[in-house]
């Protein structure tokens, strides 16, 4: 019974555009258990080759504005808040971007990312992300992203007008769990800094850590939410425990939770991409190859903020044993 509802509900997905998986049907697959959950692997991989590239794409970011960060997100290394061993350090210069988003290129990345710390930039930290992404368009084929904090409506003008594609600005978790996880600001603002970005031709990318403490509920709220949004990109995070954070001790996921949490994310969302980013090596030891089985369409490889991803050249096998099973 089970597995034929969830072949049913794919088959819906498959063959009519108007379908949407409703909140009931999600409630269902994310109770799903056992053998059932690699044939939910396995149909939201027929989704994701029905909708998207074949092509698997690449994300990698740089720590642009290391912590002092004012808010209070519970699992964050860079919060003035937390006792943390990590390097901290003001806006890198246009120069050491450009510099960094080059030797990026060079690893096959498709996607570079400037990221900083903190709530917002100001008007002039925002200058120098604009210069260092109108040199990385110049001197590269990259598409270049930002994960600035919350923006203005002309910040996310100027950002575009200079040559970014795509803005990060990450949900964490769903609105009816947000205050266990951060007190500093609201949900709403960031959902406005989205539509900021939006509104000025910018893509919003954003997504979630998963393993936070939520419940499955809140997993397909939070799943909900993006697909309102109507969200170009999902990145799926998994917390990996920091050490001085109020989550240090929290348990992770079990690695097929995780799998069959991208899952739902894609029966959810068909056609939006899905990146799998930070705290993968951690949660997924072994299983990181199932990603794309599983739904995911992007992974981000390299360094993350704080903490060393797994070795590039390993991603980039993965991803090509992947892509030649599948031409």
């Amino acid at each position: 019974m089970y597995n034929n509802l969830i072949f049913t509900i794919t088959e819906k997905i498959l063959t009519n555009t108007t379908y949407a998986v409703s909140e009931k049907e999600a409630l269902f697959l994310a109770d799903l258990e056992g053998d059932d959950i690699i044939d939910l692997l396995a149909c939201a991989n027929r989704i994701t080759s029905a909708f998207l590239p074949k092509e698997i794409f690449t994300c990698t970011i740089i720590n642009a504005k290391s912590g002092h960060c004012s808010q209070d997100c519970a699992f964050c290394a860079q919060s003035a808040r937390h006792q943390t061993d990590i390097k901290t350090y003001p806006l890198l210069s246009k120069d050491e971007m450009v510099t960094n988003a080059l030797e990026m290129e060079k690893t096959g990345a498709t996607y570079f990312s400037m990221v900083t710390s903190g709530e917002r930039l100001t008007d002039a930290e925002i200058e120098t992300i604009c210069s260092a992404t109108t040199e990385i368009k110049a001197k590269t084929g990259l598409s270049v992203c930002g994960s600035l904090g919350i923006l203005t409506d002309n910040q996310a003008q100027v950002l575009k007008q200079s040559g970014m594609t795509n803005y990060h600005h990450n949900l964490e978790t769903a609105e009816s769990f947000f205050d266990q996880i951060c007190t500093t600001h609201t949900y709403a603002e960031d959902i406005e800094t989205l539509k900021a970005a939006t509104a000025s031709g910018l893509l919003a990318c954003s997504g979630c850590i998963l393993g936070l403490g939520e419940s499955w509920a809140q997993r397909v709220e939070v799943a909900f939410t993006l697909k309102e949004l109507n969200v170009n990109r999902i990145p799926i995070n998994f917390l990996n425990p920091i050490a001085g954070t109020r989550l240090e001790h929290q348990s992770p996921l079990a690695p097929m939770d995780a799998l069959k949490s991208i899952a739902l994310f894609r029966f959810i969302n068909p056609q939006t991409d899905i990146t799998i980013c930070g705290g993968r090596e951690h949660t997924l030891k072994d299983f990181q190859s199932w990603i794309f089985m599983a739904g995911a369409n992007g992974v981000m490889i390299g360094n993350y903020l704080t903490t060393r991803g797994r070795d590039m050249q390993m991603d980039l096998e993965m991803i090509d044993t992947w892509q030649r099973l599948h031409r």
